[in-house]
């Protein structure tokens, strides 16, 4: 592959599966420049607060109101705190114009590493029945790929990168290549028996969580120390990131370049030879526009940022994207749907406490809908993700008998949220604001997207069936609560720029491949066709593999 460029490939986001695309091209032999619009964070020595109790923290890690109100609308809605504030997006600095349309939660990252340093780690397969769902149901995105496809990349990338969990072979949850599951504490083993047994067919399981129950000496990795401060970075490299996993491994190559504080705007393209010709950014530092080229193009700025480049790539003065074709591009965006959770306590049991903090608990997978029998009034699932924890007491009183009484626990609770599914609605759909830029003359995204009665049902079935669940058990004081459902809230946003393989419906092909242009390939959450109950981010990282593999031995052949 002999070339005068200077670049064989580019990667436009460092995220889970940016990283993943690095890597893989690198080690492949291109010659890669990595661009990311976040500041830089080197591994170890830029994770401020790594290790550092509460007391050592501004606020004690409790973002400000004040601040809250003024500055971040993400402190509000995406979990930031004093102690992983560098790695979130400052969204007055870097706005989108929620103010209109439907209420949307852009939850967005702004280092290098993206997602990957602020994810919670859940690590699922999808099942044959997830790509199979749309086209049985006669739901509008037929899955161009099946499981089968999917298989051997899920594996290379569990692998790699260490995903501790149980075996159950469970056809709709199907097992991954494990290390060791972070064991249930007494009290989950406890629910765990008691549920099963009153509810026949529906099972609770370990946690399956991109965190190492081994070490990888060899990736200069260490196991889980149980400390449960992953959002602050771990300098053990004990879970999935891109710093301690698939930058190292990139670099190692010696033929990756990583550019910081790099805003891509749009790709330039050749209409006549249906490729992307060039890249344009702007460094955030200085200002400076440039264009940067390479044979390949792999967009992966997470499900909206690749949605916005995209629809920001056309002809000056607007109009039609060049990757729209299909007229499909920003429509089908999708998110889970919870804010729903139930509880109660644990009767017994207190004469055990639990040690360690351990970054996950357990899992119900999904249940309903699993036999083409079933009936309960809406399509697709959910699944709960929860704990039993038992927590200091809370104090009471003053002086001496306050401070002894904090000395001891409280009883055993248990606490679980529903993930569900959302369909593909063609108008569930982002767009430009015609009126409205950020500071590099980028048009804000636009939304336009809702959760309908068929997830508003599911999540009512969710709260109900919680309940029975955790009274069936034993447990008492139960009760379940359930907050606004607004879409971007779980922070798995999809869909905007799904694969498919008739060019007319879809905007990539079932490589990951744009239908309109050969050179570039998405492999971030805008590709999905749907969205199954199960946390997504493994997937990207098969499918980008999979991608990867397919474009270097295209362009080998002289396919790209």
């Amino acid at each position: 592959m002999a070339s005068t460029d200077r670049f064989d490939a580019i990667v436009i986001g460092s995220g889970i599966s940016g990283g993943w695309a690095a890597k893989e091209l690198t080690e492949k032999g291109l010659r890669v420049l990595m661009l990311d619009r976040g500041h830089m964070v080197e591994h170890q020595q830029d994770y401020t607060y790594d290790g550092r109790p509460a007391y050592d923290v501004p606020a004690r890690n409790m973002m400000p109101e004040r601040l809250m109100e003024s500055d971040y609308f993400i402190a509000k809605h995406g979990y930031v705190s004093p102690s992983n504030q560098a790695f979130h997006n400052n969204d007055r600095l870097n706005p989108y114009d929620y103010g209109e349309g439907s209420k949307f939660y852009w939850i967005r990252p702004a280092a290098v590493g993206g997602k990957s340093l602020i994810w919670g780690r859940w690590s699922f397969r999808w099942s044959p029945a997830d790509f199979e769902a749309n086209k049985r149901e006669g739901v509008d995105g037929v899955w161009p790929i099946g499981y089968d496809d999917l298989a051997p990349w899920y594996s290379y990338v569990e692998k790699y990168i260490g995903v501790s969990g149980s075996r159950e072979n469970l056809p709709y949850l199907p097992d991954s290549e494990f290390q060791p599951a972070m064991p249930m504490n007494v009290a989950e083993k406890w629910m765990k028996q008691r549920l099963e047994t009153a509810f026949p067919g529906r099972k609770m399981i370990n946690a399956r969580l991109s965190n190492m129950t081994e070490d990888k000496p060899e990736q200069n990795r260490t196991k889980c120390q149980f400390r449960n401060q992953c959002g602050n970075g771990c300098s053990f490299g004990a879970y999935f990131s891109t710093q301690a996993v698939t930058l190292p491994a990139a670099r190692a190559t010696g033929r990756l370049t990583l550019r910081s504080d790099a805003m891509v705007t749009n790709l330039e393209y050749d209409a006549a030879t249906k490729k992307v010709t060039g890249v344009r950014f702007i460094d955030a530092k200085t200002g400076q526009a440039e264009v940067v080229q390479a044979k390949l193009v792999f967009l992966n700025a997470s499900t909206l940022g690749s949605v916005q480049i995209l629809m920001n790539s056309r002809q000056p003065g607007g109009g039609r994207s060049h990757f729209d074709s299909s007229g499909t591009l920003g429509r089908y965006v999708m998110d889970h749907i919870f804010r729903v959770s139930v509880g109660g306590d644990i009767p017994g049991m207190e004469e055990f406490i639990e040690y360690g903090r351990r970054p996950g608990g357990i899992y119900v997978p999904r249940f309903r809908n699993i036999d083409s029998a079933d009936d309960v009034g809406f399509k697709r699932g959910y699944g709960y993700q929860g704990s039993a924890f038992r927590a200091p007491a809370w104090p009471v009183g003053f002086g001496k008998s306050m401070k002894e009484g904090m000395r001891r626990y409280g009883g055993w609770q248990f606490q679980m949220g529903a993930f569900g599914e959302c369909l593909p609605y063609k108008d569930n759909q982002v767009v430009l604001s015609p009126d409205k830029t950020d500071r590099f003359g980028i048009p804000l995204m636009r939304f336009n997207v809702t959760f309908r009665d068929n997830e508003l049902r599911m999540m009512a079935d969710a709260r109900e069936q919680g309940e029975k669940m955790l009274r069936g058990a034993g447990l008492k004081n139960v009760g379940s609560k359930v907050r606004e459902h607004v879409p971007g809230d779980a922070i798995h946003e999809m869909g905007g720029a799904r694969m498919g393989d008739d060019p007319r419906a879809s905007v990539l092909n079932k490589w990951s491949q744009a239908h309109d242009a050969t050179n570039l390939f998405v492999t971030d959450g805008a590709q999905m066709a749907s969205i199954s109950c199960v946390n997504p981010s493994l997937t990207f990282m098969a499918l980008t593999t999979r991608a990867v593999d397919h474009a270097v031995k295209s362009l080998k052949a002289g396919a790209a």
